[in-house]
């Protein structure tokens, strides 16, 4: 097979695996927010996010998957202290929406992504797209309308926090093109990753224990009962790791 071949296949397996683990973290955490009866969501991301921290670092520094990268500079540490935010209230809000919403209709306005990177790339650096590319557009958020009016198990509250998490998402990758363009500040998704998780704790950490009380307490009763909630709360952090491991890689090629 021809290196070009090569390259094409390693990207349509990586949008693969990309979308297959996409859904499967989903599912798990509307597992864990419905079916299962936790609902703490914060929580839930804040344990996401600290074992995002210890799988990536021990990706990084001991298993050598990608080359280390430390911040240059307290500016860069900044930058990435901002997209640890917006990338907090987007899994926030996307957890939440899976205690209201089922994951079909999570998806279907998780696909309007583009539509919002459309939009805040236009507001924050004037970047138009082609004309078909907004033409493009216009039948997925058609779409998601059309599902929302007929969605069985539609809710306010929910939809409004998927469409935030949505929106965080592609703010996120608008904010991240901006503020990691240079050539002195790029770094890879997984040393990205490893610097964001730990802030992401340190944001989060206030939040859970203002607005969900006791929830350290429950949490352990409930592993008391069952372990298995504990590997429910870590999957999606590994999930996490290995896809931007995979990022990481294509970065390396690049």
């Amino acid at each position: 097979m021809t290196g070009g071949g090569k390259g094409r296949l390693f990207t349509v397996g990586l949008v693969t695996a990309w979308y297959s683990s996409n859904i499967g973290v989903l599912l798990l955490n509307k597992y864990l927010l419905s079916n299962y009866g936790f609902k703490y969501p914060i929580f839930l991301t804040m344990c996401h996010m600290a074992a995002c921290s210890l799988f990536s670092y021990a990706a990084i520094a001991w298993l050598r998957l990608v080359p280390m990268q430390l911040p240059r500079s307290r500016l860069q540490l900044a930058k990435i202290a901002a997209l640890s935010l917006v990338f907090c209230a987007s899994v926030v809000s996307g957890n939440i929406s899976l205690r209201y919403l089922p994951v079909s209709f999570n998806q279907a306005v998780g696909a309007t992504t583009p539509f919002f990177t459309a939009v805040f790339a236009y507001l924050m650096t004037v970047k138009r797209e082609s004309f078909l590319t907004y033409l493009a557009l216009v039948p997925v958020v058609t779409g998601v309308v059309i599902a929302s009016g007929g969605e069985p198990s539609f809710n306010l509250f929910g939809f409004i926090m998927c469409v935030g998490a949505t929106a965080a998402r592609a703010l996120k990758t608008v904010l991240q093109g901006i503020l990691m363009s240079s050539d002195g500040e790029k770094i890879n998704s997984m040393n990205l990753l490893m610097y964001m998780a730990p802030i992401a704790v340190c944001l989060l950490a206030p939040a859970t224990i203002f607005m969900e009380d006791n929830v350290i307490a429950i949490t352990m009763e409930l592993a008391k009962k069952d372990f298995n909630i504990i590997w429910y709360a870590m999957l999606p952090a590994l999930d996490a790791n290995l896809r931007s491991d995979q990022l990481g890689r294509k970065y390396m090629q690049c």
